[in-house]
C-alpha cells in the first residue's frame, strides 16, 4: 500500500446497503445518516438513484439543504441506454437533474453481460461509456465509472474488459472502480488483477467488493495494497445478498494495521457510535459478534485469559479498544476465576477486600453452581451483581413472593384470559394482589408492580423493552428447563436479569424479581451517594 497516497473513503449505505433484505430507509433516515457519515469524515455519500424511484429524488431533493463540511454528495446510475439517445437518456438527465457535485455510473465490463444482457457489440458497448461519461464531464461533474463485473471479467476476458476500462478513462472518467459485483474473488486474485490494471491506466483506480464469499473487507484491503486508494463499502456492511465491504472493518484496518490514512482525519474514535447510530435508524440489533466495534469484540471469559489481561490487555487484544470507542468487558460464567470477579467488581464500583480468599472461593463456587444449573451471569450483569452483593453483606432483597398463582383460560369462539395472584411480604407487611396480562408473564409483572407501588412508588418509571425464553435440555420436551432473560428499563439505563426452572411462570418471576430489586437497590445507593 503506498501509504504516501491518501485513501478516498466512499460510502454507499444510502443506495447498495439499502438493496438488503430487511433494509428499508425513509427520507429523512437517510439524511439523518449522511450528516452522521459527513461528521465523521466520510469524503464521499452516495445517495441512491435518482431516475429509479421517487424516494430518491426527494433525498435529493432535500440534500441540498445540507451543509456538508468533509463528504462530496454522489447520484448513481448507468451508462445510457442507446447510442442514438444520448442527450435525451432519461437515466443520464435524472442523474444531472439531481445537481450532485459528483455522478457514479457503472457499465458492463464482462463480455457476458455485454453480449448477452444488453445484445451489442463490443463496439457498442464502449462507445456508450465513452459518450456517457463524456456526456456527465462536459456538465462539469465530477465523474466515478464503476466497472461493473469487472473481475469475472477480467478473468474471462482481459483484453474486453480493459477495453471498457478504457473507455470511460479517454472519455476523462476521474476515478476508475473495479467492481467484484458476485463477491466471488479471492484476495490474491484481487491484488494480482488490481496490480496489472494500475500498470494500463493513469488515473486513480478503486475497489467495490461484495461479501458473497466472506472476503469483501480482505479484498478491498488488498486491493488498497495493490494500488487502488479509493475504497467503496457500507456501515456495518449492510447491502444485497451478503452485504458489501463492512467500512466498519476497513477503516481502522488501514489507520492501525496498515499504517495508511484516508484524506480527512475521520473520527476513529467515533466508529463504535457510528455503527450503533446506523443499526438504530435500520432498527436492527447490533453484531454484537462484529470485530472492532462489537460488544463481545474486547470480552474475556476464560479465568486464565482474565489474569493475563488485567496484566497487560495487549496479551490478548490486538487493539486498544478505546482507539474505536469500544470498551473492554470481562465476562462472568462457569470459566470464570478470581481475576474475572475482581475485575467485575471493579467496573461495578464495588470495593472487594483483599485478603479474603474464602470469600472468593464461595463466590466463584456458586457461580460455577448456578452456571450448571443453566444461569447465564453474562449477559444478565444486573443479577450478577446482586448475587455479589448480597454475598458480601451489602444486599437484602426489597420484596418476597411468598406464593403465585396463574388463572389461564383459552377456547374455541372465546377471548383468552391471563390473570395472576400474587401473595407479597413487604417491610413485613402482606400484599394480594391480582392482575389481567396480555399472556402470563405481563399478568405477573402487572401483579408484582401492583403489589410493590404503594411501597416503592419509583418503580412506575421502569418498562420492560426485551424478554427471552431458552429451552435449556431439548431432549427433555416440556418438562425441560427453561432460561428467561428480562432486559429492562428506566428510559436511562437499562439492565438485564436471569432466571432458571423448569416452572417457565418461577423463571421469569425470578428474572422480574432480580429487575425490581436491582432497581430498587440502586436508587437507593443514589439517594446515598
Amino acid at each position: 500500500m503506498d501509504n504516501t497516497r491518501a485513501v478516498e473513503l466512499y460510502d454507499t449505505t444510502l443506495r447498495d446497503g439499502t438493496q438488503g433484505e430487511k433494509i428499508n430507509l425513509s427520507v429523512q433516515d437517510k439524511l439523518l445518516i449522511a450528516e452522521k457519515l459527513d461528521e465523521f469524515g466520510a469524503d464521499y455519500i452516495e445517495g441512491g438513484w435518482p431516475s429509479s424511484n421517487p424516494k430518491d429524488e426527494e433525498f435529493f431533493t432535500k440534500a441540498k439543504k445540507l451543509n456538508f463540511r468533509n463528504a462530496r454528495l454522489a447520484a448513481f446510475g448507468s451508462t445510457a441506454r442507446k447510442l442514438d439517445n444520448i442527450l435525451n437518456d432519461p437515466n443520464l438527465n435524472g442523474l444531472l437533474n439531481s445537481e450532485t457535485p459528483v455522478i457514479t455510473i457503472f457499465g458492463k465490463t464482462w463480455k457476458a453481460h455485454s453480449d448477452r444482457s444488453l445484445g451489442i457489440s463490443d463496439e457498442e458497448n464502449a462507445e456508450l461509456i465513452r459518450q456517457s461519461v463524456t456526456r456527465l464531464k462536459n456538465e462539469g461533474r465530477e465523474v466515478l465509472f464503476d466497472a461493473e463485473h469487472f473481475f469475472d471479467g477480467y478473468k474471462d476476458n482481459p483484453a474486453f474488459a480493459m477495453n471498457m476500462l478504457l473507455s470511460a478513462e479517454e472519455a476523462g472518467a476521474d476515478r476508475l472502480v473495479l467492481c467484484d459485483t458476485n463477491g466471488g474473488s479471492l484476495p490474491h486474485e484481487i491484488h494480482e488483477i488490481v496490480t496489472e490494471v494500475a500498470a494500463s491506466t493513469s488515473i486513480p483506480l478503486g475497489i467495490h467488493a461484495h461479501n458473497d464469499s466472506e472476503l469483501a473487507v480482505a479484498n478491498s484491503l488488498a486491493a488498497l495494497r495493490a494500488g487502488a486508494m479509493h475504497v467503496q463499502g457500507t456501515v456495518n456492511g449492510i447491502g444485497e445478498r451478503c452485504g458489501n465491504a463492512n467500512l466498519i472493518s476497513i477503516i481502522p484496518n488501514v489507520i492501525l494495521k496498515m499504517d495508511g490514512r484516508f484524506c480527512h482525519r475521520l473520527q476513529l474514535k467515533n466508529l463504535t457510535s457510528l455503527s450503533k447510530f446506523v443499526y438504530e435508524i435500520l432498527n436492527l440489533p447490533p453484531d454484537t459478534k462484529a470485530p472492532f466495534v462489537g460488544r463481545s469484540a474486547f470480552a474475556h471469559k476464560g479465568g486464565i485469559h482474565v489474569s493475563a489481561v488485567l496484566k497487560e490487555s495487549a496479551l490478548y487484544e490486538h487493539i486498544d479498544p478505546t482507539t474505536v470507542g469500544n470498551r473492554q468487558r470481562v465476562l462472568v460464567s462457569e470459566l470464570a476465576g478470581q481475576s474475572n470477579i475482581r475485575y467485575k467488581a471493579r467496573e461495578l464500583g464495588i470495593t472487594l477486600p483483599e485478603d479474603n480468599a474464602e470469600l472468593f472461593r464461595t463466590i466463584v463456587s456458586r457461580i460455577k453452581k448456578l452456571e450448571h444449573e443453566g444461569f447465564q451471569f453474562d449477559v444478565a450483569e444486573a443479577s450478577f451483581e446482586l448475587l455479589l452483593r448480597q454475598e458480601m453483606g451489602q444486599f437484602n432483597p426489597f420484596f418476597e413472593i411468598i406464593e403465585s398463582k396463574v388463572h389461564i383460560e383459552s377456547g374455541k369462539n372465546r377471548e383468552p384470559v391471563d390473570q395472576a395472584l400474587l401473595k407479597v411480604e413487604v417491610n413485613d407487611e402482606i400484599e394480594l394482589t391480582a392482575a389481567d396480562g396480555d399472556g402470563p408473564v405481563n399478568a405477573l409483572d402487572k401483579a408484582l408492580r401492583k403489589a410493590l407501588r404503594t411501597f416503592y412508588p419509583e418503580i412506575r418509571s421502569i418498562r420492560l423493552v426485551d424478554y427471552k425464553v431458552r429451552v435449556l435440555e431439548e431432549r427433555k420436551g416440556t418438562s425441560a428447563k427453561v432460561r428467561v432473560l428480562i432486559e429492562t428499563s428506566n428510559g436511562e439505563n437499562t439492565w438485564s436479569t436471569v432466571g432458571v426452572s423448569t416452572n417457565i411462570i418461577d423463571a421469569s418471576l425470578q428474572a422480574l424479581s432480580d429487575s425490581l430489586n436491582y432497581f430498587l437497590f440502586s436508587c437507593r445507593e443514589k439517594a446515598e451517594a
